[in-house]
């Protein structure tokens, strides 16, 4: 008896190549019943006769290659590769990568279209809009697809640690119990796309860095997708500290709301600064997202709308005492 151990490449979520109760892997040996299939982790070792386990690594390899392709696979697919044939074309759209369990994540609206476009041909983008218009979701979800296809060697996320109406120095714990709520977004939308036990892989290899924008300074980011959270809330000098990191091979996007600046009333937002110098700057593009790109609850739209038009009534002149 002869074995063969296969290594998956390690953008294979296995969760969703297995399948849910590792059904794929049932169906292979259904399919293969002379070999011996055990998969664990990235690697399937393969029992049996030379010439059985050659057919069933064919099979493993169509398997990964469709999957790598399409970002999915079913039973259904499993048995037409192990037959030789080729499963329908999976309908692409607007898809930018299949998330965890293949849960495919899509831009979804014209604004989110346009920065995926945007990310292809510029090194530096500004994605500038109101909450739950999928900004930094679809700039993360364009790092992650990066990392992936190896484009990148490492995805750096950031956030400016502003208090907004808190004082770090009331919050419980050591600094990074501190500053881990200002980054739990972050970690939200990574945990959407990445299998849970590859993210912490990740991040103790330092593939996926998520750190306060403090911990910028003096670093160079090459071969990296670099992103800013939050940005309305830095100073002008931070911000083009931040922009000066960008190493050769990398890419920026910062994302930013300039209507929920916590910033004190006399420090202009280094948002809004750096748009008005760089928006005609060659490599540089800046995509304004707006009410009809929000991608949360409804309701969520009309708050937005609700307060816009309450800031474009004119304030009413202050009551006098005689």
């Amino acid at each position: 008896m002869s074995e063969k151990i296969i290594e998956l490449n390690e953008a294979v979520d296995t969760a969703v190549f297995y399948g849910v109760n590792n059904q794929n892997m049932l169906c292979l040996k259904n399919l293969h019943p002379q070999v011996r299939i055990v998969a664990r982790g990235y690697h399937v070792k393969l029992s049996g006769s030379d010439a059985e386990i050659e057919r069933c690594a064919e099979s493993v390899e169509r398997m990964e290659h469709f999957y790598l392709s399409h970002g999915v696979l079913t039973e259904a697919q499993v048995a037409e590769l192990v037959a030789g044939n080729h499963p329908a074309d999976v309908p692409q759209g607007n898809l930018i990568l299949h998330g965890v369990s293949g849960k495919p994540i899509t831009a979804r609206t014209v604004n989110q279209k346009k920065l995926v476009e945007m990310f292809d041909t510029h090194d530096l983008l500004f994605a500038i809009g109101p909450a739950g218009t999928g900004k930094t979701y679809t700039a993360i979800a364009l790092a992650v697809k990066a990392l992936k296809n190896k484009e990148v060697k490492k995805i750096v996320l950031s956030r400016p640690a502003v208090e907004a109406g808190e004082k770090l120095g009331f919050l419980p714990g050591d600094m990074k119990d501190k500053i881990d709520p200002y980054l739990q977004p972050l970690y939200d939308a990574l945990e959407e796309m990445l299998p849970h036990q590859k993210l912490l892989e990740y991040m103790e290899k330092g593939v996926i860095q998520i750190a306060p924008l403090a911990f910028m300074r003096g670093r160079t980011l090459s071969n990296a997708v670099v992103i800013l959270d939050e940005a309305q809330n830095t100073t002008i000098a931070q911000l083009k500290m931040f922009l000066t990191r960008l190493g050769l091979g990398g890419k920026m996007v910062v994302t930013g709301d300039l209507t929920q600046v916590d910033l004190p009333a006399d420090r202009k937002s280094g948002l809004r600064d750096a748009v008005e110098r760089l928006a005609r700057v060659e490599g540089v593009a800046v995509v304004n997202f707006n009410g009809k790109d929000i991608v949360r609850h409804p309701l969520v739209t009309r708050i937005i709308n609700a307060y816009d038009k309450k800031q474009d009534e004119p304030s009413e002149e202050p009551k006098t005492q005689n």
